[in-house]
């Protein structure tokens, strides 16, 4: 099993894709993250029911993300 944290700490700097709860995915650079997997990516854009918004610089809160995929 690969912790969670290890994949932020590999994908800083790097793409990455986001399911959060609600099923919207987000993909964007992560640039930074903390022990809570609070998370700010940059360039971001979100994907809901094949809708895509631009978004810019985003902060998450850990506690909404599902899965973690880099790209």
């Amino acid at each position: 099993m690969v912790m969670p944290i290890n994949v932020l700490e590999r994908g800083l700097n790097h793409r990455m894709s986001l399911i959060l709860k609600d099923g919207r995915v987000l993909e964007g650079v992560l640039i930074g993250f903390d022990e809570y997997m609070n998370m700010v990516f940059e360039d971001t854009q979100e994907t809901k029911d094949d809708v895509v918004k631009k978004l810019g610089k985003v902060i998450l809160r850990g506690n909404n993300v599902v899965t973690i995929v880099p790209l």
